[in-house]
């Protein structure tokens, strides 16, 4: 691995890379349109993911701005400690060194998980699915004339056009030093990876959550952090796919009905529990493990519950790991909720759509862990990083 750049060439970097996306707008979105005719189209939420539009570009561009204006992240100091020997201790955080990130359809993530973890000084690594290849392609070939243009070795930002074989070869005996691993989509995409990885992984990306309807919930609040919930984009990890309502809420059958109305209007499909089912007429779950499912579609399931306790049990039995909310005007019981949900964001009152790195001021992610170690929740800037200890002596032995 080449040294570490200086901060100043990373930032310039960032800036001349936004300012080609800008320049080569419209190529990036016509070759863009050759990936979207090649898709075959059977998957509605990765069809979302693949499409480049002027609004994607203006994000790319801004997630590189904000970059390109963030401290440094390495180098800076966590610890400080003298010792009686005289000793001068301190611990300071320090580059991975080489991250690999996997990732389907969305080439938004070669941009701005390259740009995250080229500015915390690591190599990267970039291997995009199949149906984003053209996109992808032209986005490498603007980040290494980014780093033609400041002087800088194309090897910092590398793109492995694998299929699914020399993927599993490249995972199982890497032809270079790997440190880190993040595979950012589905289940089958993060289950492939962690079977085949040999250094660590950072899992990231399954949602499956969870909106809770308390008794004393605000209804009017309950159903636009729903809907918002589920239908503002179902192809992304924070999306809604779950709603339990407790039966102690008064008229809860005709607040299912109404919120089953609403969502109805947006063409979800709405299916209940045995409860539910039996007070609306909605469709009946076959079974439980319906549960565990995370949809990224317009599909939801609405179950009852007794008590705020066996809505946390039945969250954490279930849930992906990665966001619940509790709706409800009782701070005492939502405080509550938030402290025992296991999840890696919990909410009061506000839509699970907030996880996301450039939302909770992160300025953007890598990926959205739900792994507890090393980082849980949005990865941004000052996560991809490890640390170092630096100690300083003068003839000190023990």
């Amino acid at each position: 691995m080449s040294q570490i750049l200086p901060i100043e060439k990373r930032n310039a970097v960032l800036s001349r890379m936004a300012a080609l996306l800008e320049q080569e707008r419209t190529a990036i979105k016509a070759i863009n349109q050759q990936d979207l005719t090649n898709y075959s189209g059977d998957d509605l939420a990765m069809e979302k993911r693949l499409l480049v539009d002027d609004t994607k570009i203006d994000g790319m561009i801004l997630s590189l701005q904000q970059l390109a204006s963030q401290e440094d992240p390495v180098g800076q100091v966590r610890f400080n400690f003298t010792h009686d020997n005289g000793l001068k201790i301190s611990n300071k955080t320090a580059a991975f060194g080489t991250i690999l990130i996997i990732y389907e359809s969305r080439p938004d993530v070669t941009v701005e998980a390259g740009g995250i973890a080229f500015k915390s000084g690591n190599k990267i690594l970039l291997k995009g699915g199949k149906e984003s290849l053209l996109s992808n392609l032209k986005i490498v070939g603007l980040w290494h004339q980014a780093l033609k243009d400041n002087d800088v070795a194309t090897s910092w930002v590398e793109y492995l056009n694998y299929d699914r074989t020399e993927t599993q070869a490249f995972l199982e005996n890497p032809t270079q030093k790997v440190d880190l691993i993040v595979p950012r989509g589905g289940e089958n995409l993060i289950n492939f990876v962690k079977k085949h990885a040999t250094c660590p992984v950072i899992v990231s990306g399954r949602g499956n959550n969870f909106v809770y309807v308390n008794a004393e919930a605000d209804i009017e609040k309950a159903i636009a952090i729903i809907i918002n919930g589920k239908t503002s984009n179902i192809s992304v990890c924070n999306a809604l796919d779950k709603v339990l309502i407790d039966t102690n809420l008064p008229n809860w059958e005709i607040f299912a009905k109404q919120i089953i109305r609403e969502l109805q209007l947006f063409n979800v499909t709405v299916l209940g529990d045995d409860s539910v089912a039996k007070a609306t007429g909605v469709q009946q779950i076959e079974s439980d493990l319906i549960w565990y499912e995370e949809f990224l579609d317009y599909k939801i399931v609405i179950g009852t519950t007794n008590s705020d306790q066996e809505a946390i049990e039945k969250i954490n039995k279930y849930c992906g790991g990665h966001s619940a909310s509790i709706i409800t005007k009782n701070d005492a019981v939502a405080q509550e909720f938030m402290e025992n949900v296991d999840t890696a964001a919990v909410y009061h009152n506000a839509s699970t759509r907030f996880t996301d790195g450039g939302q909770l001021g992160l300025g953007g992610e890598l990926a959205i862990s739900t792994d507890k170690l090393h980082q849980r929740g949005p990865i941004g800037l000052q996560h991809l990083v490890t640390n170092k200890w630096y100690i300083y002596g003068e003839g000190q032995i023990r």
